[in-house]
């Protein structure tokens, strides 16, 4: 009898460690997503704040992109592991992710991610033609000198590539990866991912849907090449496209349900079902030249112990 209490004791303990180990990883990724929610939304705000205030002190005078490039370079190197406290560096390099790939995972990878910001413009421009919603333009840029609209464009392309990469691709999902296979992750990223655009664009259900599709689209780059840098150019390169080709010219899109279809739904309908489709090959080959990588990595490290990584 007190050999099974003891047993049944045992059991319960375990049992108990395990609800608190689950309990305590489940708010530590709860806590990750937090973090990349708000440094997201901050970065965001500091960079709307300085846009503002510069148009309105010294349109002239584009202060606000080296202002914003250097906390750009700031936010990136301490998440990088830079600066105190020393006890988290390697921590921190670890969780953002910024890891090198041969020139190979790179060119498929900026190959698949073109395809599918492709497919992602013809989306969004079947979507706006199917469901009224606010569009996401700048306000009246036309009294501002070319110079400094063109520099704030361009550093307006790269504050989100640069911050939500770290936070959502970097720091959240690898959180998430450590518990969860990488579909799972992937989701759970691109969930949170689209929920964070919501304050500043609506919590419309096609706006959130398309960012869910952009975060998966990201997402997997990051998975598959472990590493967040080969997505950069190429969500770059999307907002850049976005900022001046389509957003500014949703309003005057024609409804479907007023106007009917016209050539031009018909051709971006197309466009998305066909980049959907070239992308999906694309990253299929991006797979299996990073599993490669990934192998020839792991060869060179049993065969060469001592030779340090980077």
């Amino acid at each position: 009898m007190l050999k099974l209490q003891t047993n049944l004791g045992k059991h319960l303990d375990v049992e108990v460690k395990k609800d608190y180990s689950n309990a305590a990883s489940a708010l530590k990724l709860i806590g990750f997503g937090l973090l990349a929610f708000a440094i997201t939304i901050l970065a965001g705000g500091i960079w709307s704040g300085l846009l503002i205030a510069n148009l309105q002190s010294a349109p002239a005078v584009p202060w606000s992109v080296p202002v914003m490039a250097i906390i750009l370079w700031l936010a990136w190197s301490y998440l990088g592991g830079k600066g105190p406290p020393r006890s988290t560096s390697d921590l921190r390099r670890h969780y953002l992710r910024a890891n090198p790939n041969p020139i190979r995972v790179y060119i498929w990878a900026c190959v698949a991610g073109g395809f599918g910001v492709i497919a992602l413009a013809g989306l969004w421009i079947v979507l706006v033609q199917l469901i009224r919603m606010p569009p996401n333009v700048f306000s009246n840029m036309s009294a501002y000198p070319r110079l400094t609209v063109a520099l704030m464009i361009v550093m307006g392309s790269l504050v989100s590539p640069f911050m939500e990469e770290a936070d959502f691709r970097g720091y959240f999902q690898v959180a998430l990866e450590r518990r969860y296979r990488g579909p799972v992750a992937i989701s759970i990223s691109s969930i949170v991912f689209a929920l964070a655009h919501g304050p500043t664009q609506g919590f419309l259900w096609p706006k959130l849907f398309f960012y869910f599709l952009v975060g998966v689209t990201f997402g997997t780059t990051a998975y598959l090449t472990n590493s967040i840098l080969p997505a950069i150019p190429v969500h770059f390169a999307g907002l850049l496209i976005f900022f001046t080709l389509i957003w500014p010219r949703d309003t005057a899109r024609p409804l479907v349900l007023l106007a009917g279809p016209d050539h031009w739904f018909s051709i971006h309908s197309a466009q998305a079902v066909l980049f959907t489709a070239l992308a999906i090959w694309a990253f299929q080959q991006l797979a299996r030249v990073a599993t490669q990588y990934a192998s020839a990595r792991s060869d060179e490290t049993q065969h060469y112990p001592d030779r340090p990584t980077l």
